[in-house]
């Protein structure tokens, strides 16, 4: 009985070593940086860096531009206030009386058109 024991431990032992070593022919395969899914991990981690560098740029110059526009509308703000008191002020002025009077007349002649040589 305990050869019998001995000997499905040995085959035991021996598909376990079979099965490790086929597990690790598969991973050398997996993870060979020139082919197979290494390479395309390797590829992918590079796409990812350069993403986060354009993302970092298009980040400073969206920072970039939201001050200039904050700018340009404080500007902005600080014109219309200004219109609005100059129109303001127009407002506040009377017009002359009498309108018709004030304006000079000017008339004007025609001229005769001049016979063509």
């Amino acid at each position: 009985m305990s050869l019998i024991a001995d000997i499905m431990l040995a085959t035991g032992a021996f598909l376990a070593a079979l099965y490790c070593f086929v597990l690790s022919r598969r991973l050398a395969r997996f993870t060979n940086l020139e082919g197979g899914m290494g390479s395309a991990v390797a590829m992918l981690s590079m796409q990812v860096d350069d993403l986060n560098k354009t993302l970092q740029k298009a980040n400073a110059g969206a920072r970039a531009s939201t001050k200039d526009l904050a700018h340009l509308a404080q500007r902005a703000e600080a014109a219309a206030d200004r219109l609005e008191l100059m129109m303001a002020a127009l407002h506040e002025t009377q017009p002359p009386e009498d309108t018709e009077r004030s304006r000079p007349r000017v008339r004007r002649r025609r001229r005769e058109a001049e016979p063509m040589p």
